[in-house]
């Protein structure tokens, strides 16, 4: 398994701990082609989580989905309304999200107002 798809099942492994934690129920997609790794539940909405792992000591996140096919390496960039919120696990175990869409950008600089509790409030 290459590291890279390691770094991002472990973001999604601890995304499903820290918002079962909180108090959401969570849903893994049956399919990997989904924009979106998992879908969380408070008792009136569902929301579409995009979750990354970042290692970049400038706290940089790369928003593209990258996966292998018969013909090579496919690169997608998030297109409108592709999730809802993005969940960052960085390399200090720091956890950060945002309630939005990032669309027509390549990454994104991760801020402290990024860091998690926020998510846990807006429930």
């Amino acid at each position: 398994m290459r590291a890279t798809q390691r770094k991002g099942d472990i973001a999604t492994s601890r995304a499903i701990a820290t918002f079962t934690a909180v108090g959401y129920d969570v849903s893994i997609p049956l399919t990997e082609s989904a924009a979106y790794d998992l879908v969380v539940e408070d008792e009136k909405r569902l929301f579409r989580v995009q979750c990354k792992f970042a290692t970049d000591k400038r706290r940089q996140v790369d928003l593209r989905r990258t996966h292998s096919n018969s013909t090579g390496y496919v690169v997608k960039r998030s297109t409108e309304d592709s999730y809802d919120w993005l969940y960052v696990l960085d390399g200090s175990s720091s956890e950060f999200s945002t309630e939005a869409c990032l669309v027509g950008r390549r990454s994104v600089t991760l801020r402290d107002d990024y860091k998690l509790g926020a998510v846990a409030e807006s429930g």
